[in-house]
């Protein structure tokens, strides 16, 4: 009996993904558990696996289609059967594909793909410059390797056209330049927001219209904890296979933390509190070269059974995956908690927003060298900001406050 492939939900508040890329076409013999298409969504851009075995005997969404979660895209049989495509697709979503489909195919802005955007903006390539491309994708859309490949040649012939020059400096690592934009003559220009902008914009703003927003400041002596882990680097290395960073140890504290202040662990139903035995803690991973194609939040499952070595694997493994863009819809799901780290970019401290249904989220700000006050003497110490973000529906200052000194002080 053929077997619906439907569109995964890669992440709680997810409602839909655009397809980027049918990896298998119609006839192709797949196994289970291989890759046969890339979707993008606000959260990450992913590849999916079959559902099961067999040959892919209807594709119903198309590349560049943006499809709602749960709708069968496809659907995959044993050699001679058939696909009952009106009984096993979304009509309503049909529709909506084909409406969608006529409507880039009329208009004069060719359909380009976030994934497409992403790459040409990361090398500095106006949208523009590409709109008019053909590609090798459904009616002439640019696909990942058309747009490697064009700025491959482009590069080779700028490199062929240059003349030699004199030996540049070596200078200081420079801050990403913002990509180039064409402007009209009134100084102005119009970029529609991709899927994964769009999805994010909307979770944001709805993250704040649910919950009233308060902050706890604090700051955390770690300078003992920087000495300890050089001591420790080599010999963890050679046992783990992979460096110690600082943000295991602020993870393991924020474990350690909900599970003493539990209702921080926790969503809320109507006016209900809904409290989560299971501690799965989302942290943020900046994605693309210098982390400016936006961030997805993976999640450590029961981090609670962790220890600190535990958790700076699950936390290399997780953000691996999210820059290997392998990540699977249960990676992103189930999360009770947030960190994210907006000191990985030099910054001293980040007002988060909480990633809803969640009541919390701690920012974790860049580790300074800073004179302070250790005994009514000055010493240089090892300094860091974190800031704690919760939804004061369920957390009041009181709780907050002695969440984020346990943290300080674990």
């Amino acid at each position: 009996m053929p077997t619906d492939m439907i569109m995964p939900q890669m992440g709680e508040s997810i409602t839909e993904a655009t397809i980027l890329k049918w990896i298998k076409t119609e006839g192709d013999v797949v196994e289970k558990d291989e890759t046969i298409l890339e979707i993008s969504t606000d959260k990450v851009d992913s590849e999916i696996p079959a559902p099961a075995s067999g040959k892919i005997i209807k594709i119903i969404a198309q590349e560049g289609d943006t499809v709602a979660v749960k709708s069968v895209i496809a659907v995959i049989g044993a050699d001679g059967e058939a696909a009952n495509v009106e009984t096993q697709s979304a009509p309503q979503q049909q529709e909506a594909n084909t409406a969608q489909a006529s409507s880039q195919e009329s208009s004069n802005d060719k359909f380009l793909s976030p994934l497409v955007k992403s790459i040409a903006t990361q090398n500095n390539i106006p949208i523009s410059e590409i709109s008019n491309l053909s590609g090798s994708g459904t009616n002439g859309r640019l696909t990942k390797e058309d747009i490697i490949s064009y700025i491959e040649n482009k590069n080779s012939n700028n490199q062929a056209s240059s003349a030699p020059t004199s030996p540049t400096p070596v200078s200081k690592p420079q801050t990403p330049a913002a990509p180039a934009i064409n402007y009209d003559p009134s100084g102005v220009t119009i970029e529609p927001f991709d899927n994964m902008r769009r999805l994010i914009a909307d979770h944001m703003v709805r993250s704040k219209a649910t919950s009233p927003h308060v902050y706890s400041v604090a700051e955390i002596d770690v300078t003992k904890v920087a000495k300890w882990r050089k001591q420790v680097q080599n010999d963890f290395i050679s046992r783990n296979g992979f460096k110690l960073s600082f943000t295991p140890f602020f993870l393991e504290a924020v474990v350690k933390g909900l599970q003493n202040y539990p209702k921080i662990n926790a969503s809320v139903d109507g006016h209900n509190l809904v409290l989560k035995r299971d501690i799965n803690l989302g942290c943020a991973v900046a994605l693309g070269k210098e982390g400016l194609d936006g961030l997805i939040v993976p999640v450590i499952k029961n981090a609670g059974s962790l220890n600190l070595v535990g958790i700076a694997k699950g936390l290399g493994d997780i953000a691996k995956k999210a820059r290997d863009k392998k990540l699977r819809p249960d990676d992103i799901q189930g999360g009770t908690f947030t960190v994210t780290n907006a000191g990985v970019f030099g910054n001293i401290m980040g007002m988060p927003i909480i990633n809803q249904p969640q009541l919390g989220i701690l920012s974790l700000g860049a580790i300074k060298k800073r004179p302070v006050v250790v005994n009514d003497a000055i010493a240089v110490r090892d300094m860091i900001v974190v800031t704690l973000a919760y939804d004061h529906r369920v957390i009041d200052g009181a709780l907050a406050g002695h969440f984020l000194k346990f943290i300080t002080t674990y």
